[in-house]
């Protein structure tokens, strides 16, 4: 059987992995700043809170949150295959976390709608 390495789901597990680890890390000095706001005065913090009301930051939002899912059940595929057999169901479990990230995002976007 000679199959490519990138058609298997695993390899797309480790891909989204990888990237949502990179989007998250890239946001983390964004949120420092919010939170910097929020220790320099209520105006200011009040002033960018009102700019997420904004439609593409709440997408955005929600977004981040779908990223926060699938790099957090990435984290746990990886301990799994690090502490468990492989078996072949476990690949029906990778799609099962992608979806349950999706759902994850979509209820936040619901919610802050």
């Amino acid at each position: 059987m000679n199959r490519r390495l990138d058609n298997h789901p695993a390899y797309w597990a480790f891909v989204l992995h990888r990237l949502s680890g990179v989007v998250l890390a890239l946001f983390l000095p964004a949120h420092f700043y919010v939170l910097a706001l929020a220790i320099e005065g209520e105006g200011r913090l009040d002033a960018f809170l009102s700019w997420t009301d904004d439609p593409w930051v709440k997408f955005s939002e929600a977004a981040l949150m779908v990223l926060l899912a699938v790099h957090m059940t990435g984290g746990l595929r990886l301990l799994a295959v690090e502490f468990l057999p492989w078996r072949d169901w476990q690949k029906t479990l990778i799609v099962c976390a992608l979806g349950a990230a999706l759902l994850t995002g979509a209820a936040f976007l619901a919610n802050a709608v």
